[in-house]
């Protein structure tokens, strides 16, 4: 088993529903939801490492247009 984690992004307003689109083509995403709240996608990853996790958050996921900050919070168990 690899390292789950979730993503927690707070995007431009208007712009949820075109990043979670987006996060839904890439490899290691298991689910995305649009949420209420002061973030505004939840994103469920699972990825071989801590390093995978951290390329495909700083790589990818805070490169899409619209999005403005992330936490990661990695499954503990």
């Amino acid at each position: 088993m690899g390292t789950r984690a979730y993503i927690l992004i707070e995007t431009q307003v208007g712009m949820a529903r075109g990043v979670a689109d987006s996060l839904r083509s890439f490899d290691k995403v298991q689910t995305v939801d649009v949420i209420t709240g002061p973030f505004d996608v939840i994103v469920l990853i699972e990825a071989p490492d801590m390093a995978a996790v951290a390329d495909l958050v700083t790589g990818q996921v805070q490169g899409l247009k619209g999005v403005i900050r992330t936490i990661t919070c990695v499954a503990a168990g």
